[in-house]
């Protein structure tokens, strides 16, 4: 008979085991876009991808629809083409094999950066996997959008700056997520190298598709791009069964439940935004590593609760900060029910676990999704407020908690 001791042992054993983090977080994604290969349908997603690359060189409209090649339009930066370039001149299907594992090795490298024990990052990396998973699915590049806000945040933590500010300009040129990585400017040593640094690599990025096409055409596509978005986040906020995949947020979720159609995205993220600049009141506490952890869980669930563009996909950017959160959590009941809550309805809303019923007509119409992580957003809001943070294992960190 098995003890209670025993099974705590041998779920440590698996949780914290590097090997088994390796090949569930690689092994996932590779059968990811495996699966979605093996469909009679091309890789929809990867071929706008793709687009991007060949429009550019073309100089043809970038967010136009071109329905021989892809359904959708893309909704991508011109900075993107130079990203895809190496991928989009092979065949599809080994292009977009090598995408998927791309980013998948660009979050896991962001994960192993992070200023925590390897062990935890096991648990992360093992805990997020089935969400990397299906975000590979859809062949997203939001691992990318994560790597580059975590590795932002991590090469600040060291001091360096011009490597942390191109992580950070890079996503906000690929996708505008980025933008949020301005979050840890305060956590910076050297406040106007920061700044400098951010002029600079703005400037190279917004040129650097120069390189393979006019100009004149890229000046062009970021106004394009410009009124792409805005189209899009007018779009993004229908109440139709043809839209239920996207608006997978706290203000989707309040249209869809309440049947607020005419709901107001500002009443909800204005106050959003007030309350997580709250945090920068505790000043003196910015140096302190448990107070700069937790407000990376903020922002990156903050980047995708509140966001009309949030997709199920764009989840791996929230569920790793969830993960995060969960480990340097102390062993609670309350804490592992919500965690469980969490990477039931958030990571497996969308798998077999529950019944396509569900799925259809329970979870994806009402963006329930989002619901478990806005709770723990709401969570470390206030365990932040009442200075919980100061209670974390401080050998959970492999730097000095307080710099």
């Amino acid at each position: 008979m098995t003890t209670p001791i025993q099974s705590k042992f041998r779920l440590e054993n698996f949780i914290y085991n590097k090997n088994i983090a390796l090949a569930l977080w690689f092994g996932l994604a590779f059968i990811g876009i495996v699966l979605e290969l093996s469909h009679d349908t091309p890789p929809n997603n990867y071929l706008i991808f793709k687009g991007v690359f060949q429009h550019t060189l073309h100089q043809t409209n970038l967010f136009l629809e071109y329905p021989k090649e892809y359904s959708d339009v893309n909704h991508y930066g011109p900075t993107f083409s130079l990203i895809i370039a190496p991928f989009a001149m092979l065949p599809d299907y080994i292009g977009c094999t090598l995408w998927v594992l791309f980013n998948a090795f660009f979050l896991y490298k962001a994960i192993r950066s992070l200023p925590i024990n390897e062990k935890y990052q096991n648990a992360i990396l093992i805990l997020a996997s089935h969400e990397l998973l299906l975000s590979s699915e859809w062949q997203q590049s939001n691992a990318m959008i994560c790597a580059c806000i975590i590795l932002g945040f991590s090469f600040i933590q060291k001091g360096k700056d011009f490597i942390a500010l191109f992580f950070i300009l890079l996503a906000t040129f690929i996708k505008l997520y980025g933008i949020v990585g301005f979050a840890f400017f305060f956590f910076s040593k050297d406040k106007l190298k920061f700044i400098i640094w951010a002029a600079i690599w703005s400037i190279i990025l917004f040129v650097a598709p120069m390189l393979i096409t006019k100009p004149s055409f890229i000046v062009q596509s970021y106004a394009d791009w410009y009124h792409e978005l805005v189209f899009k986040a007018a779009k993004n906020v229908r109440l139709d069964i043809n839209n239920d995949y996207q608006d997978i947020s706290v203000m989707g979720m309040i249209r869809r439940l309440l049947g607020f159609t005419h709901f107001k995205n500002y009443l909800i993220t204005i106050p959003a935004v007030c309350i997580f600049f709250s945090q920068y009141l505790q000043w003196n506490y910015f140096k302190d590593i448990r107070f700069r952890v937790y407000l990376l869980c903020l922002v990156l669930i903050m980047t995708v609760i509140y966001t009309t563009s949030a997709e199920s996909p764009t989840y791996i950017i929230a569920f790793p900060a969830v993960c995060i959160w969960y480990m340097l959590q102390a062993n609670k009941k309350w804490v592992n029910i919500v965690f469980i809550f969490a990477l039931l309805l958030t990571s497996f809303s969308y798998s077999d676990l529950f019944t396509p019923y569900v799925r259809d007509h329970i979870i994806r119409p009402y963006s329930l999704k989002a619901l478990p992580c806005f709770i723990i957003w709401i969570i470390i809001v206030v365990q932040m407020w009442k200075k919980q943070f100061l209670s974390i294992d401080e050998k959970k960190f492999t730097t000095a908690v307080n710099g």
